[in-house]
């Protein structure tokens, strides 16, 4: 079986107009009714998604909103709290639709600004009514205009303790962005990265909370390219504070996990080859802009499968574990039996 776990829904695009409708409104407007959706309009706006995964032999994806779904940039927390409710409840409708396509994941409605501890009660919600299996975690709430404590920082401690409470993973996303500068391009694998140093840096959070699972989006960002920078600064930790009792920089890197949402080959060898097969999570991030076909070989560039299986030094255990071995192993929540 191939698992992806890392893919987004979109759904209708009455959801997104009422949405924005929400973030738009303010004073004493009157509040924008939710639209009254069926299961058929959901079902349309599925039928290309699925579709196209099924065209690369997908079998199951854990999905979760789109990044750009929840404005987490407004500083007015009940307008994020009813977007975030919002999408969650619409990946919910999808997945109950298609149980055997898609598993859940959910948004939290993370704030600017706000404590962490503001997103406890809709992750349980998800989690403990919706059936949803983890979470998505936008390192950057503020949007690049609120500096958001680093990941590695006490701030985000609530949110962990309830993650390994109720024993459910979280993927690293970057989320919406306000400045030109950072192209979607760019913004998502450096936030992605910044958040993965942040955690790399702090070996206390995994002394604290040993039983944490955090997947690092789209590859890791930049952190198997620059491994070896991350290895000498540790190295001159280790020297200048022999009394902390620092661990290697490969013991902190692989304390986390890696999706392979990379559309190249050198590339996605190059992460398992520095991270290890058994800290690599399958997934694609299909539909989306990887889509577009190369002109030379005819094939979707986010086909990630397609990277994998030209890697000659794998074993089957390794690629059983890639595509559905990690997965299963870390979303203990997810109850899809084997094909």
């Amino acid at each position: 079986m191939n698992i992806d776990a890392h893919a987004h829904i979109t759904g209708p695009v009455e959801y997104y107009n009422y949405f924005r409708s929400l973030s738009s409104g303010s004073g004493a407007l009157p509040r924008p009714t939710a639209p009254d959706i069926s299961d058929e309009r959901i079902e349309e706006s599925l039928v290309p998604h699925i579709a196209e995964v099924s065209e690369v032999g997908t079998d199951l994806q854990i999905v979760s909103p789109r990044p750009w779904a929840v404005p987490t940039g407004d500083r007015r927390e009940n307008v994020v709290l009813r977007i975030t409710q919002g999408v969650n409840d619409m990946i919910a409708r999808c997945v109950k639709l298609h149980p055997e396509r898609f598993v859940g994941t959910c948004a939290i409605p993370q704030a600017a600004g706000q404590p962490i501890s503001f997103c406890i009660e809709e992750l349980e919600r998800c989690v403990l009514e919706l059936g949803m299996v983890g979470l998505k975690i936008n390192p950057d709430p503020g949007e690049g205009s609120l500096e958001t404590p680093h990941m590695g920082d006490e701030y985000w401690y609530p949110l962990y303790e309830k993650m390994v409470e109720l024993d459910v993973p979280a993927l690293v996303h970057g989320g919406p962005f306000r400045f030109s500068r950072e192209p979607e391009l760019g913004y998502f694998v450096e936030e992605e990265a910044v958040a993965a140093w942040a955690l790399i840096r702090s070996p206390q959070v995994f002394r604290d909370f040993p039983d944490l699972k955090i997947i690092i989006g789209h590859g890791g960002g930049y952190i198997p390219y620059q491994a070896g920078r991350g290895r000498a600064f540790r190295m001159n930790s280790q020297q200048r504070e022999p009394e902390a009792n620092w661990e290697s920089f490969d013991e902190s890197m692989r304390r986390l996990y890696y999706d392979t949402v990379l559309y190249d080959g050198e590339a996605m060898e190059l992460l398992i080859r520095v991270v290890g097969v058994d800290r690599c999570i399958f997934g694609t991030d299909k539909p989306a802009n990887g889509s577009v076909k190369d002109p030379v070989t005819g094939r979707a560039l986010n086909d990630t499968k397609q990277y994998i299986d030209r890697i000659d030094w794998l074993t089957d255990e390794d690629r059983h574990a890639i595509f559905e071995g990690n997965a299963r192993r870390i979303y203990t929540r997810m109850q899809v039996p084997a094909a």
